[in-house]
């Protein structure tokens, strides 16, 4: 019996390489930035600030015209190392007892997750050569960053290559994370 060699499981993927300041180029030719987004507490904003940050993020999706995906990953929490620092505290014992309890009823009912926000850049191939290619996305990376700074978001910027293997692996294994 001949068994035939099965290809890497790398070679399904869409990636081709990762280049300079954390840009990866696609098998199809197209170029894409990851970025990462820490949102603001848009349920701790008074009235007034919540009708500011929403004409913000109109203003943000009025104001360029990009190629743009957003891909949310859910990642469950674990709470109980926040409950044992909580327990080891002795401030403020009557709220923190009370707190505890709350914490643990949510445990109990739905596991806790956090959202991690990302923002993928696309450039499509086209005449331009590859160093004009990065200097667009990075020229448009630093566009949608201040657009979001303004709506009161963090956004963080993957340049390493380790970091972009980290995050691309979280993608395809997010049981994991």
């Amino acid at each position: 019996m001949k068994f035939e060699q099965i290809p890497d499981v790398q070679k399904w993927l869409p990636f081709e390489r990762i280049l300079e300041k954390g840009i990866i180029k696609l098998k199809d030719s197209s170029y894409i930035k990851v970025l990462k987004v820490n949102p603001i507490n848009y349920n701790l904003k008074s009235d007034l600030e919540k009708q500011a940050i929403l004409n913000s993020y109109k203003n943000f999706f009025k104001s360029f015209n990009l190629n743009l995906q957003i891909l949310i990953q859910s990642r469950k929490e674990d709470l109980n190392q926040n409950l044992k620092i909580l327990k080891d505290n002795n401030n403020f014992k009557d709220i923190k007892e009370k707190y505890i309890e709350y914490i643990n009823e949510l445990n109990k009912i739905s596991k806790s997750s956090s959202k991690v926000f990302y923002l993928i850049i696309k450039e499509y191939p086209s005449e331009k050569n590859e160093q004009l290619i990065i200097k667009e996305l990075q020229n448009n990376f630093k566009i949608v960053k201040d657009l979001l700074l303004r709506c009161g978001n963090i956004v963080s910027e993957y340049t390493q290559e380790n970091e972009i293997v980290e995050l691309l692996y979280s993608f395809f294994n997010p049981n994991k994370f």
